[in-house]
């Protein structure tokens, strides 16, 4: 009961307090970029810079290859402009890339170096077609490796070649995120975490400054059941802010136990992290540089998320990156409950291992200050 008053009262005050305001509006500003802002599908068109140094017939052939790869193929003949340059080009656009046919192979060269893409020129060499191709010095040797091996046989056999390869589905049809909800795990795990842990913080600091903290020293109250109260208070924000950016962006089409659970969990964990760190210092320019460094380290999950080619093992020991994982299950069609639940579990097992770290740093913080 002592708790529920606590949280109570703590409810009644943090509803006058800046940083609840502040958590809304980041909501609200969060609902704003992902429904008006951000598109629901980003345009990845690849860009293909090329100039052919082919005869009529071999020209023709591979004109038609580019019809051939698409049913929606258009034909422009228009002015690249790259800087003060202008290049009289044919432009092809596909579903899936623009590809650009220069009259010399100067123009191609410079507008490749000038854009930092690729350039080709194809060239014949023993009745075949030769691809002859313009880096950048950026290239990776995977990349390199590739376009050094795809064209040692023909079109043709190499066509053949892929179709022999067996391919299996492991799971069933499932929906494909756009590009839109595919950001949301991001949102969700910003607001969750990284939010709560500034937030958290911005309580207890603000306690400190009017003398709150020490007021526990002459009280019957136990400290445990102040710092519970913060942590429940900062678990119902985070639950209405982020159940109410998921609706923003999937309606109902989302595993609601899975994102209670998750974010109950996940914030109970960052909100412990939280309460260590401020225990440490009296007020938040004290702790800005800390805090800062650990939510740069928190962060780095989500760019291993945006960037796929780079995941180094390390990465997943910072736990949000699991929180990133476990969110994305639950917006996907048929996401895994099962990773979500255990992902939970486990956050709310290091919660309750590190719940007496944070009271035994406050106790001693009323007894000495600090």
């Amino acid at each position: 009961m002592k708790l529920w008053h606590s949280f109570l009262k703590e409810l009644k005050l943090g509803s006058k307090s800046f940083y609840f305001y502040m958590e809304l509006l980041m909501a609200v500003i969060i609902i704003v970029i992902l429904t008006m802002v951000v598109p629901e599908n980003f345009e990845s068109k690849a860009n293909e810079y090329i100039f052919l140094d082919l005869d009529s017939n071999f020209e023709e052939m591979f004109i038609d290859s580019i019809y051939a790869s698409s049913d929606n193929v258009t034909l422009e003949e228009t002015i690249l402009e790259i800087g003060k340059d202008e290049f009289n080009v044919d432009l092809y656009e596909t579903d899936e890339k623009r590809i650009y046919i220069f009259d010399n192979e100067v123009d191609m060269k410079k507008t490749a170096e000038k854009k930092k893409s690729l350039g080709v020129t194809i060239k014949l060499q023993d009745n075949g077609m030769f691809f002859d191709y313009y880096l950048q010095g950026y290239e990776s040797e995977k990349f390199i490796n590739i376009v050094k091996s795809v064209h040692v046989l023909d079109a043709v056999t190499m066509q053949a070649e892929y179709d022999k390869i067996p391919v299996k589905s492991l799971g069933g049809t499932q929906d494909v995120l756009t590009d839109r909800e595919n950001l949301l795990p991001l949102f969700l795990y910003f607001n969750g975490s990284l939010m709560g842990l500034f937030i958290i913080a911005a309580y207890i600091f603000l306690d400190k400054g009017e003398g709150v903290i020490r007021a526990y020293a002459i009280t019957a109250s136990k400290v445990s059941t102040y710092l519970l109260s913060k942590v429940l208070l900062l678990s119902v924000t985070s639950l209405v802010t982020s159940f109410a950016v998921t609706f923003a962006v999937m309606g109902f089409d989302f595993n609601f136990l899975g994102l209670f659970i998750l974010v109950l969990t996940s914030g109970f964990f960052v909100s412990i992290i939280g309460l260590i760190l401020s225990s440490y210092y009296s007020n938040i320019m004290q702790s800005f540089g800390v805090l800062y460094i650990l939510i740069i380290l928190l962060s780095l999950p989500a760019i291993a998320y945006n960037i796929p080619a780079w995941n180094p093992a390390w990465i997943q020991a910072i736990p949000t990156h699991y929180m990133i994982i476990g969110f994305k299950e639950i917006i996907i069609e048929n996401g895994d409950f099962m990773y979500v639940a255990l992902t939970s579990l486990v956050f709310l097992l290091m919660s309750i291992a590190l719940m007496p770290v944070a009271t035994y740093r406050f106790k001693k913080t009323l007894t000495v200050g600090g």
